[in-house]
């Protein structure tokens, strides 16, 4: 009874969260989910947030425009959350995961001066 107690509890910890992997196809390319660095050229993002939530990427390179995407958590459903929310109630937060992989085109577009203002 003590097991499958521990069993439950982990698998109700786990299904909490989701990662997914971010690749830009510019191995340079620094990485930003909802304004925080993730890293260069390809970055993993895990959260706790509940289903349907909306995550910002950016893809940026010093000197060139960036350029931005997002993705929300509803991309495939998590196995664990809708057992434990069968089970409890609560973990229906959590029923949807990301995908596994987000693979985004940057392309460097330099960044253009703005004109000077006249006085």
């Amino acid at each position: 009874m003590k097991t499958i107690l521990i069993c439950l509890s982990l698998l109700f910890i786990s299904a909490c969260s989701s990662s997914t992997l971010i690749t830009s196809s510019d191995p340079d390319a620094r990485i930003y989910v909802n304004g925080e660095y993730i890293g260069v050229g390809e970055a993993t993002y895990t959260d706790k947030k509940v289903a349907f939530s909306k995550q910002k990427v950016t893809i940026q390179k010093p000197g060139c425009e960036p350029v931005h995407h997002s993705f929300v958590r509803n991309e495939k459903p998590d196995g664990g959350a809708i057992v434990g929310g069968i089970l409890v109630g609560v973990p229906f937060l959590w029923v949807t995961e990301y995908k596994n992989r987000h693979t985004y085109e940057y392309d460097c577009v330099t960044e253009q001066e703005s004109p000077a203002s006249e006085t």
